[in-house]
């Protein structure tokens, strides 16, 4: 550059710390330079394409909009080059300037109030200087750039980004475009390597509208094909589209394609993966879409974008109506972002609808696989009806394990006049087909949801009703009474004597022994109305929460009490039959004590609150003993 025509513009000291927060403190990663300087020359490219677009007379029409990088390692040099729209030279000062314009008293004002590094990092945003990341790897910029206006001289700038920069018009055959030379530091040799400026690109700016080449080998050669319409697509685009996304060995089970004018602009592609990788729980780093404005990624796997009931979810969401701060790496306001959520959440529920309605196999594929995330759902109260339809569950009605039902079929096979919605957790169906609170449900035929992931019961409760009808209810807190309204549809083969009055009032005294014994470990013992196969078992108090949740509480807590609750007997189970009459022989029989905390003791390791079941073991053992002792074929023995 010719001294004699550049003119030297001073940053102030203000300024020059300024750019120390750029380089140090405001970007987390270096990689990010490349993105910016790509992103503008990809403004620049679409701002030349509008005028040509529009009939403007351009300099240099026939050159082709593209983007070149050169790498040079012997001089340590990456230059980058586009053929967009050019700068004059009072555009030069006015845009790459900006940063010296931005020692106003308002920005520092602005910039000594904040003592919040964030809040430092937005009002910096709000000025606009990308640009300046660049002087994270370089010691020196050269910008060499034309205007589109053909009567426009070239412009040279230089800076090294401490002082001052250099701006002069230059007598040079220069095309239209602009040209930045980028002298790199000698701890940034990396961003002058071949694969290295690649992986950057693939990563950052894959999605570009131009092509980028790396020395003379375009580099974007995966399509961004949000941007193309729905109808001239085919399923082998999108897998490999969510391949390039996710490196998923599978293809995913279904996809969703979304491109929305208002009320803000935005494309996406989001993609329900057949299978759920994350065997360990809901890995948070994991959850999100990738996040462009006008192609250029500005952050992976952003969680804002979805709830974390929909983190199983990947894909990508394109807007030019994000506002976003400097260093592209948070969003500057959330008003776009929330609206786009909105608009996602939406599309992805009346998608798994139309799953759920068009092909059942495929949502039970879903469910399979996501359920454990997208039960989380209980918690947006904006679309719990939507949610609440989409919810599937085990039952006493089906069959298998595997088979599902939805609220809807279980509200069409209720009792006549029934408003409940029963449920039941367990560890399998197997340990909640033998549970003593489910007999009465199996006597009258009525059916009982069974459920086996401890978040279910904070679904139950997120839910409180179905359709605002029907209330969810343990069985444990079943309103027997309007139960033994119904009729009976299982009969018992044996039939049993009922007591008579003189029995009765022995039997009334028994119960009082069995408290006495029990003592301030039950809250009640009483007759039990919904056992029938089953000689005793623990109820919660009206009130209590379920025996569940109690539990997860209780681990959440670190609390091992065993909960107080009301301990049934059924009467006319034949053991009870026996102690009766043991009881009435010898009211201070022993055995009526071993038998109570054998029974007590039974019905804690069923509610899975026995925590050391040493003493029902030596117990049982002694029963057993006993009881041997009085057999005919032991006394044969002798």
């Amino acid at each position: 550059m010719a001294e004699e025509k550049a003119r030297t513009y001073k940053f102030k000291a203000e300024v020059n710390q300024l750019l120390d927060i750029l380089v140090h403190s405001l970007y987390t990663n270096r990689e990010i330079f490349l993105r910016e300087l790509i992103s503008n020359a990809s403004d620049a490219l679409d701002k030349v394409r509008f005028e040509i677009t529009k009939g403007t007379d351009v300099a240099d029409k026939d050159l082709p909009l593209e983007i070149n990088i050169k790498l040079d390692k012997d001089k340590n040099t990456l230059t980058i080059i586009d053929t967009g729209i050019g700068m004059t030279k009072d555009e030069v000062v006015a845009n790459i300037g900006t940063i010296a314009k931005s020692g106003s008293a308002e920005f520092l004002q602005k910039l000594a109030q904040e003592s919040d590094a964030k809040n430092v990092a937005n009002i910096i945003g709000k000025f606009g200087v990308g640009f300046y990341s660049v002087f994270m790897v370089a010691k020196e910029v050269v910008i060499t750039t034309k205007s589109y206006l053909k009567d426009a001289a070239p412009v040279r700038w230089v800076s090294d980004g401490k002082g001052s920069f250099k701006v002069a018009e230059i007598d040079e055959p220069v095309k239209r475009g602009t040209t930045i030379e980028v002298h790199l530091k000698d701890d940034a040799k990396e961003f002058a390597e071949d694969w290295r400026v690649k992986e950057i690109i693939k990563k950052h700016s894959n999605f570009i509208n131009f092509d980028i080449k790396v020395n003379g080998e375009k580099v974007n050669t995966q399509r961004a094909i949000w941007r193309e319409p729905k109808s001239s697509l085919k399923k082998e685009q999108y897998e490999e589209f969510y391949k390039f996304l996710t490196y998923d060995p599978e293809p995913p089970l279904d996809w969703i394609h979304v491109s929305i004018d208002a009320p803000v602009q935005f494309q996406s592609i989001m993609f329900i993966p057949q299978k759920n990788y994350d065997i360990f729980g809901i890995n948070k780093e994991d959850i999100g879409l990738d996040l462009y404005v006008r192609g250029v990624l500005i952050q992976h796997k952003y969680s804002e974008i979805l709830p974390e009931y929909l983190g199983f979810i990947k894909g990508m969401v394109d807007s030019p109506d994000i506002p976003l701060n400097i260093s592209r790496e948070t969003l500057q306001e959330n008003k776009v972002v929330i609206k786009i959520k909105q608009v996602l959440v939406k599309q992805v529920l009346s998608h798994l609808e139309k799953m759920a309605k068009n092909d059942p196999e495929k949502y039970k594929k879903f469910w399979t696989e996501h359920s454990k995330i997208f039960k989380l759902g209980y918690q947006d109260y904006g679309n719990l009806e939507k949610f609440a339809e989409l919810l599937r569950f085990n039952s006493s009605a089906l069959e298998k394990a595997e088979d599902l039902t939805s609220l809807a079929d279980y509200v069409s096979r209720m009792k006549p006049g029934q408003k409940e919605i029963y449920y039941i957790t367990g560890a399998s169906r197997e340990a909640l087909e033998s549970d003593p609170h489910l007999e009465i449900f199996k006597r009258k035929g009525v059916e009982v949801l069974y459920l086996y992931e401890p978040v279910d019961e904070f679904v139950m409760t997120g839910l409180g009703k179905y359709k605002n009808e029907y209330e969810f209810v343990a069985v444990e807190h079943a309103d027997i009474s309007k139960l033994e309204k119904l009729e009976d549809v299982e009969t018992s083969e044996t039939e049993v004597e009922e007591m008579s009055k003189g029995e009765e009032k022995v039997f009334k005294k028994l119960l009082e022994k069995i408290k006495d014994i029990l003592g301030d470990r039950v809250t009640d013992v009483r007759v039990s109305k919904r056992l029938k196969d089953s000689p005793s078992c623990l109820v919660s108090p009206d009130g209590q929460m379920t025996s569940q949740m109690q539990k997860i509480m209780q681990i959440i807590n670190k609390d091992t009490t065993i909960p107080k609750k009301i301990f049934e007997v059924n009467k006319d189970h034949k053991l009870i039959r026996n102690l009766l009459n043991i009881y009435k022989n010898d009211p201070k029989d022993p055995f009526i004590t071993e038998a109570v905390e054998q029974l007590y003791e039974s019905a804690l390791l069923m509610e899975g609150y026995l925590t050391d079941p040493h003493k029902l073991v030596k117990r049982m053992e002694k029963i057993l003993t006993e009881s041997s002792e009085w057999h005919p074929q032991s006394k044969n023995l002798n």
